[in-house]
């Protein structure tokens, strides 16, 4: 069955990037010249997406702000001479089919999944989160899209996590069935070291079948107070299977400031625009 629907979970606290984030969703936050949503729905449109539902706060209007027509910018550029901007600006506003879902209160991403049910409907469907920047030549969700073709069952994005950082994630016991393919046995979110099933974290990028919002509303708070996809999925897991891709690129924790000050040179140096320049600034500040 054909993916044609993204959820982007934006809804969030963003405690990690207090204080700009008391007024300020960090998914607005910019990579380059680019904010951090706006990537996100550029990889769904590489990956074939053709409706996204983006979940955000009911007091939040920054987000749906964003991608709506503004006439009289497209007008001000074309008067200034700047057409190649203003082009970009009007395909920014086509990009893809949008709508939003108010998340009624931050119970954690499970219960932001949960929330766009109407909107995703009764087929399978993709979770982008923005705090999960992937650098590759083939978005990780067109990756991830071939094994669930192949395979048949919902989809989890993993990397080798270090072992400090293992209690930050949802972790997956492994069984390898192909090349970075596994099967997912069991999942536990964010395990101490002495219980933790393995290495592999899930990070950012899901691939759902629909019976996980049923696997959701049967959940209760768990950690942290939250309603826990990881908790969700492990119910999934009693009837019918999930696999696990440790797809190929380099991942960027942008939802803290240093994983987002580590993508901001990564990208910038090798931005069409700015790289040689920021490549000597950087040289003469080290």
């Amino acid at each position: 069955m054909q993916v044609r629907k993204a959820v982007i979970p934006a809804a969030g606290w963003g405690t990690r990037f207090l204080p700009v984030t008391r007024a300020y969703p960090k998914e607005l936050l910019p990579l380059v010249n680019k904010p951090l949503i706006q990537i996100a729905v550029e990889e769904a449109v590489a990956s074939g997406i053709e409706e996204v539902i983006i979940v955000v706060a009911a007091e939040c209007s920054a987000i749906r702000n964003y991608f709506r027509p503004i006439p009289e910018l497209g007008v001000l550029l074309e008067q200034r001479g700047d057409s190649s901007l203003a082009e970009e600006m009007r395909c920014l506003e086509s990009l893809v089919r949008i709508s939003y879902v108010s998340q009624c209160a931050r119970l954690g991403l499970g219960h932001a999944v949960l929330s766009a049910r109407e909107a995703l409907g009764d087929e399978p469907f993709a979770v982008i989160l923005p705090d999960d920047v992937v650098d590759s030549s083939e978005s990780a969700l067109s990756q991830m899209l071939r094994i669930f073709c192949d395979y048949g069952g919902s989809v989890l994005g993993v990397e080798s996590i270090k072992t400090a950082d293992i209690q930050r994630y949802g972790v997956i016991r492994p069984e390898t069935v192909g090349a970075r393919v596994h099967r997912v046995r069991s999942l536990i979110e964010k395990p101490s070291l002495d219980i933790t099933p393995s290495q592999l974290g899930i990070v950012g990028r899901y691939i759902l079948t629909p019976q996980i919002f049923d696997a959701i509303a049967a959940v209760g708070p768990g950690h942290g107070g939250e309603i826990q996809l990881t908790d969700a999925l492990s119910i999934l897991l009693e009837t019918q299977p999930i696999y696990a891709l440790e797809f190929y690129g380099r991942r960027f924790d942008v939802g803290s400031p240093l994983g987002w000050l580590e993508a901001q040179v990564a990208f910038g140096i090798r931005h069409s625009e700015y790289g040689d320049i920021l490549r000597q600034k950087l040289r003469h500040m080290v």
